[in-house]
């Protein structure tokens, strides 16, 4: 919908978000989280279920933002009707919607009868649970040119509201960092078994997708598989077959950044995955992303995380490892 691109707020992390639509900014959701700090931007989980957030909420509609952090909603009662990139949706009970990193959402109404679970998080903290895991965009249902939602039968919906109950009383009750790492595990178990019904019943890209969408979902689909090797938005216009600056204004029309940042984002994902869960040298993950060396490395990864490689490995890296 036309207004959502001319018309939004950036929601960056769990301070934003209650800001954006809570009537008590500071409140928390678990004891827990009352010992972190609030404006934090990077390796952050949140979960509340949709009682507690539609009590909170300050308005019943919500215009256009731009969520940039990854959402789940799990619906078991109630219904609510929101705006997901290009299309708006009424989700009856039995539904689990996802809101992708970057993508315009709205919400235009939930009733009063609402209940289930919403979970937000960073790609930092997905990173940080197992090596050599899935990376979250290959997950079809973060991918903008899927289906952002599923119908589940009742016995899927028992299932899913059980892993999300568990994820919430595991992240409010941790205190050490085996609990936080098994906080970790069990979103993993929620992503992949969601997948597993995700995958049953969409099988092809959404036909109807408009033709700018279609492009920017195939640039970013070129991306997630050539962004070792491809640097510059003018090598996937090629691959495409398109005019580098047309690529360039339709991406940033269409998600609000350049072009360009997909392919940055990708190789500091990809570098931060590296550091956490290898034991690798700085020089040696350079050389596999395929930087000229490990000055210019250190330089990219600095100016895109505010920190260096050696800093973000220190800070991050599982203890024993």
């Amino acid at each position: 919908m036309s207004y959502l691109k001319n018309t939004f707020r950036e929601v960056s992390n769990p301070h934003d978000f209650k800001q954006e639509y809570l009537s008590s900014p500071e409140h928390s959701f678990c004891e827990a989280c009352n010992d972190l700090a609030p404006k934090r931007t990077s390796n952050f989980l949140e979960i509340a279920t949709l009682e507690q957030l539609k009590q909170l909420h300050k308005h019943d509609t919500f215009g256009g933002t731009r969520r940039k952090f990854y959402t789940m909603v799990l619906l078991t009662a109630g219904s609510v009707q929101e705006t997901i990139g290009y299309h708006t949706h009424t989700f009856e009970a039995g539904t689990l919607y996802f809101i992708p990193e970057n993508q315009l959402h709205a919400i235009h109404h939930w009733s009063k009868d609402v209940k289930g679970y919403h979970c937000i998080f960073d790609a930092d903290y997905f990173l940080l649970c197992l090596k050599n895991q899935v990376k979250l965009h290959q997950y079809p249902f973060f991918q903008h040119d899927k289906s952002p939602f599923i119908r589940l039968t009742t016995t899927e919906t028992d299932m899913v509201a059980g892993l999300f109950n568990k994820l919430r009383q595991e992240y409010c009750n941790r205190q050490t960092f085996n609990d936080d790492l098994l906080v970790r595990l069990y979103l993993n178990v929620l992503l992949i078994e969601t997948e597993r019904i995700f995958l049953s019943q969409n099988n092809d890209n959404d036909p109807h997708l408009p033709r700018k969408e279609q492009l920017v979902a195939s640039f970013k689909n070129l991306v997630s598989k050539h962004y070792m090797d491809y640097k510059q938005v003018s090598d996937y216009a090629k691959l495409l077959f398109v005019n580098p600056h047309y690529l360039n204004d339709t991406v940033k029309e269409i998600t609000g950044n350049p072009a360009s940042s997909f392919i940055y984002r990708q190789l500091v994902t990809e570098a931060k995955a590296q550091l956490i869960q290898s034991s690798a040298t700085i020089a040696d993950i350079a050389i596999q992303l395929n930087f000229a060396d490990q000055s210019y490395f250190g330089r990219f990864f600095k100016k895109h995380t505010g920190v260096t490689p050696l800093q973000y490995r220190h800070g991050h890296r599982h203890h024993g490892s």
